[in-house]
């Protein structure tokens, strides 16, 4: 069978790599030592030229099925790694049959939920913070009207995101995008994300990397607790008298709080007049993002816009530049702030944390200065001694590269 390759963007380097060999022999002159989930497939990442991507053996009509439902959610904008294509076709030098390759391209500064305990994450601090960022991806597929089938920690990566996670769908193998998805299907994903949840935290405590004082049934119950909740805030209706209109803008409030948009609401009002019951229709995360790309072309995750957009506005304060058109301003704070502290960080240091994530740990770095200082300390000088003695120390989450150490996409 010849070989065939179904790719959407082609790099035509992908034809020189080893088809012919079971991915599970490649070598180091194509493999990279970059932490991975674990997997029932064998799965690989893999560097190309100046490109880098992961690799997993499937069957064949899997594939196909995989990379294609991973394209329709990167085109409606949800977390998810990107399809580079699928290599069909293989065999092996005495005409053996080799499974059918997935490729997708490796998600920079993201790590399994095991490389993150494993490089010593307090469970106290940490776990809750996956499992948020688990619930906010299975909510976001949800509103989107996709079932998942398989939910678990194992299935997703994780990328730091101002103190907080965000997690990228990694495993599609049993989604499915519906034209509904009605409640019993997805409380069976929640079902089975707090049962695969559960046996994933036992198997961190038996190994070691996760404390033995963690309560399994207590993690899974905020599973079921935080969806819960942030489901009947993205979509519940509520119902109120006309005269309390503001309540209209403080849902609306409330949602931009929680980093959602919304982009349609359904109002109506009873046959009296009198009453008025409302429900958001279409909501989408990524509010602060926005407004921040808008502002400045950098993207970043929605924590960490926040956070940036925070400094932005004491540094208008700070230079009563309030008057001032916004885009004029961010500009200045770019050029003055963003982009001087972000030169300052050592190429050998650029694969640790993405720049959005060191710039908000510097700011976490300057209040604990600040503190022990009884003043406060300049951002310079903050971003100097947290480079000096945080940053270096922490391990690399990203192969650097000169090249994708930007600052926009403009």
């Amino acid at each position: 069978m010849a070989l065939r390759i179904v790719a959407s963007r082609p790099d035509p380097a992908v034809v020189s790599l080893p088809w012919a060999t079971p991915l599970e022999d490649w070598d180091d002159e194509y493999v990279v030592p970059l932490p991975r989930g674990l997997s029932r497939h064998v799965v690989r990442i893999i560097r190309l030229r100046s490109r880098t991507y992961a690799i997993k053996e499937t069957n064949e009509e899997i594939a196909f099925r995989e990379y294609r439902l991973l394209r329709e959610l990167r085109q409606l904008g949800l977390p998810s790694v990107e399809p580079q294509g699928v290599v069909a076709g293989r065999t092996d030098p005495a005409g053996g049959e080799l499974p059918a390759a997935l490729m997708t391209t490796h998600l920079r500064f993201s790590l399994p939920y095991r490389s993150l305990f494993a490089q010593g994450l307090s469970s106290a601090d940490s776990l809750p913070k996956l499992i948020d960022a688990l619930v906010v991806l299975l909510v976001r597929l949800h509103l989107a009207k996709f079932y998942w089938g398989d939910v678990s920690l194992s299935n997703v990566l994780f990328r730091r995101n101002a103190g907080a996670f965000a997690a990228y769908l990694v495993d599609a193998e049993t989604g499915e995008l519906r034209s509904s998805l009605n409640d019993r299907m997805r409380e069976h994903d929640v079902t089975v994300g707090c049962e695969n949840v559960f046996a994933e935290i036992l198997d961190l405590q038996a190994s070691g990397t996760l404390d033995s004082a963690v309560e399994a049934h207590a993690v899974i119950g905020q599973i079921q607790q935080r969806y819960d909740a942030l489901w009947g805030e993205l979509t519940g209706e509520e119902e109120f008298p006309t005269d309390e209109m503001w309540r209209i803008e403080q849902r609306i409030e409330r949602l931009n709080d929680l980093g959602f948009d919304v982009d349609e609401l359904d109002i109506v009002t009873d046959y009296a007049g009198q009453r008025i019951r409302l429900q958001p229709k279409v909501v989408a995360l990524g509010h602060h993002a926005r407004e921040l790309r808008e502002l400045t072309g950098l993207e970043v995750e929605d924590n960490q816009a926040r956070r940036l957009l925070n400094d932005l506005a004491a540094f208008t304060a700070h230079y009563e530049l309030g008057e001032q058109d916004r885009e004029l301003v961010a500009n200045r704070w770019m050029t003055q702030v963003y982009e001087p502290i972000m030169a300052m960080v050592p190429a050998e240091a650029r694969g640790k944390l993405e720049p959005a994530e060191i710039f908000h740990e510097i700011l976490v770095h300057r209040w604990y200065l600040s503190e022990q200082a009884a003043e406060e300390v300049g951002i310079f000088d903050t971003a100097r001694d947290y480079i000096e003695t945080e940053l270096r120390k922490r391990p690399d989450e990203a192969i650097s590269q000169a090249t994708d150490w930007g600052t926009s996409v403009g």
